[in-house]
């Protein structure tokens, strides 16, 4: 098929700490492989018009990009196999995409994403397009990999949060309920809770109970209507959920009806039912906090700055050696882990949740073997 001289990288689905370190990392490593590389803006969008916005990138263009949240080049939702048209129908556009590949005289493309931008750069490749994917979510729910890029500036920005949350809730005696994302796995949601100090976790690979909640505040908090009250107890408890967590007997919370165009409805609101059901049904105060996309804002951390340009650099070596359709691997404890490749299908369709068994404790919600 030739050998790789021009490439297009872009970022789909939402923005992540670490994209931009991985797109550094491919042009830097790219350039010694004498590979231009063409930065695409929007995700797939930016394939599918013809007068797409594009930028041609150096070693000087990205130079400081690795201190830079989100994603320098933008993102979208889009998916060019299931396009929105004026009138609500979707269609297949991936035509244009493969036509304007070759317009932009690109070899090869780079996918930044998660299941969704990988699903389609796997759809495209078995169709003769030459592509190489990077792991990006801060779910790290992708199959095929130990580490995502997000997922550690992520952790930290929501362990703050539940810090914080620890003042205000003691002073007033509060519950507080926060909301993490984490549509189909808890891992953000676990690991910041126990590193936050969270009494209770919810998480969506274990439906809750609401009973069992209301116990576990009542064993913590005692009966708060008692004069003169035991100052022996806790005054406050912290609840951290996943969007996608649900009760036993009820559906996952979603912030309306709409879906994206690949069939994903927009979850959110379940901190807030949990909050109203345990004023509703206990004697306890509480209020709920949705974090929202700025739990993945802020610049990237440490780790996520060096993993993202290792995945890049990795990504260009992949291209300048015939590696094409995979998708960059890491194995291993993140930033001293193994990088390697997997092919991209076989990725899709599987999802990276939380080990119940070894890490989740269902009569507690809380992690295995931790002293509470």
């Amino acid at each position: 098929m030739g050998e790789v001289k021009t490439i297009g990288v872009l970022t789909g689905g939402g923005d992540a700490p670490g994209l931009n370190p991985a797109i550094k990392g491919l042009v830097y490593r790219s350039s010694e492989h004498n590979i231009k590389v063409v930065g695409l803006y929007d995700g797939w969008r930016s394939l599918l018009d013809p007068a797409g916005d594009v930028l041609a990138l150096d070693r000087n263009v990205v130079r400081r990009w690795d201190r830079d949240g989100g994603t320098n080049l933008g993102s979208s939702r889009t998916n060019p196999f299931k396009t929105a048209t004026a009138t609500g129908e979707r269609v297949d556009r991936s035509a244009e995409v493969e036509a304007n590949i070759a317009r932009l005289g690109l070899d090869a493309v780079v996918a930044c994403g998660g299941e969704d931008t990988l699903g389609v750069a796997a759809r495209l490749h078995e169709r003769g397009v030459r592509v190489v994917g990077i792991p990006k979510t801060i779910d790290k729910d992708l199959a095929g990999t130990d580490y995502t890029l997000g997922f550690d500036t992520a952790l930290r920005n929501v362990t703050e949060v539940i810090e914080r949350s620890r003042t205000p809730a003691g002073s007033h005696g509060w519950v507080q309920v926060i909301e993490v994302m984490g549509r189909h796995a808890g891992h953000l949601a676990l690991w910041a809770g126990v590193a936050g100090g969270a009494d209770l976790i919810l998480i969506p690979e274990h439906p809750f109970s609401y009973e069992k909640i209301y116990r576990h505040l009542t064993e913590r908090l005692g009966d708060t209507r008692a004069q003169p009250r035991d100052r022996t107890q806790p005054r406050y408890s912290v609840i951290v959920v996943a969007e996608g967590a649900h009760p036993a007997d009820g559906e996952i919370v979603t912030v309306d009806d709409r879906e994206d165009s690949f069939g994903h409805a927009r979850l959110g609101g379940v901190g807030e039912v949990l909050a109203r059901r345990i004023m509703a049904e206990t004697p306890y105060d509480a209020r709920a906090a949705m974090l929202g996309h700025p739990q993945r804002g802020g610049a990237p951390s440490p780790i996520d700055r060096v993993m993202g340009m290792m995945f890049g650099a990795r990504a260009a070596d992949a291209l300048a050696a015939g590696d094409l359709g995979m998708m960059v691997s890491a194995r291993g404890i993140a930033p001293a882990c193994e990088l390697s490749l997997v092919e991209i299908t076989s990725v899709l369709g599987k999802l990276n949740t939380v080990d119940i068994e070894r890490h989740y404790d269902t009569e507690r919600y809380h992690l295995k073997n931790i002293a509470m």
